[in-house]
């Protein structure tokens, strides 16, 4: 979903809850690492099934008020952290029999509609877009930015076709002004040569603001590899993504891995696999029309997952470099 589409509805849905149940299988006991707690949705539903244990991350502390509500109920059961899933490799997982690990990298109703959080381009809104754990703000990045990192952010992160206009007049205008919300609006409003009446005007530069400010390339990428260390043989990896970008991260990763390709840097303990993962479907699920039409912003999802063929921890893969382009354009951010 896009964080800044605001669904009508207040109840919070977690999407494809019950395909991704019937594929992870907590009914045969485990730990399940659920790496976006958000609201629960995931982590309760795997808690129901005895054997279970969770160990739940998201990088918004928000998210910890809902989690200890759990705690709660599942003392022994249940585990919280405050951390961003690229950081999955900090936690110590040896003695962790890890069956499944979820990734759903859509935004609750509650963050959209959080003004202080200002995912939203409503103009009561705070150019801010940090998700927890960041080095700086939305408005930082329009305000000091200069124009060709600005263009570069608004067209590889938001595929934005005015993104040199739109960077151009942001560079006049806080010459004059320091831009907050509205402003943005109004000058992505004046940029646009073409209007989409389905479409708010900013929703693309906000998607790419979004991305750039949470680094999302990064933490996704960083995110899989760690999250695929820690997997157990047999265990599953999958991943809910809702625009094309993050897909097509998530369908190289899984895809370069299920064929034969070298895997060198294994440990020699433990007996190679051909490949790394088993990919038992090309083609990613998505929800059925009951769902869409129950939770609309459901409609963009997409599943998809691998299985781990054996426990081998280190591995060769390429994603980095195939997205280094994505990660540089990420690092305009260092300077902030």
């Amino acid at each position: 979903m896009d964080a800044t589409i605001v669904p009508k509805m207040q109840k919070h849905y977690p999407v494809l809850l019950e395909e991704i149940i019937s594929v992870i299988s907590p009914q045969h006991g485990g730990t399940f690492i659920d790496c976006t707690f958000g609201q629960g949705g995931y982590s309760k539903k795997i808690l129901e099934f005895k054997n279970t244990k969770v160990i739940a991350i998201d990088r918004d502390i928000e998210s910890e008020k809902i989690a200890n509500q759990l705690k709660e109920s599942f003392e022994d059961r249940f585990i919280f952290k405050n951390i961003k899933f690229s950081q999955l490799s900090n936690l110590k997982l040896k003695n962790e029999n890890i069956r499944g690990i979820i990734f759903d990298l859509g935004y609750s109703y509650t963050q959209i509609k959080d003004p202080q959080k200002g995912l939203s381009f409503e103009a009561d809104c705070k150019l801010n877009m940090q998700l927890g754990l960041n080095n700086y703000s939305a408005e930082d990045s329009i305000n000091k930015l200069d124009e060709k990192e600005l263009e570069k952010i608004f067209k590889f992160f938001g595929d934005e076709k005015e993104a040199k206009y739109i960077a151009r007049n942001i560079i006049k205008e806080r010459l004059k002004n320091k831009i907050d919300t509205k402003i943005l609006v109004e000058i992505i409003d004046k940029s646009k040569k073409r209007k989409n009446f389905k479409v708010h005007n900013a929703t693309k530069v906000f998607q790419a603001l979004r991305i750039f400010v949470n680094k999302e390339i990064s933490e996704l990428i960083y995110g899989l590899i760690n999250a695929t260390k820690v997997l157990k043989k047999g265990g599953v990896l999958g991943v809910v993504t809702f625009h094309s970008l993050e897909d097509k991260i998530v369908k190289y990763f899984f895809k370069s891995l299920s064929e034969n390709k070298s895997i060198s840097r294994y440990s020699p303990v433990v007996k190679q696999a051909e490949t790394l993962f088993n990919l038992i479907q090309k083609k990613p699920i998505t929800p059925s029309v009951e769902e869409v039409n129950e939770n609309p912003p459901s409609r963009s999802a997409k599943f998809r997952y691998v299985i781990k063929k054996d426990d081998f921890y280190n591995f060769d893969t390429d994603i980095e470099e195939q997205f280094r382009n994505y990660i540089e354009i990420e690092n305009f951010g260092d300077k902030l």
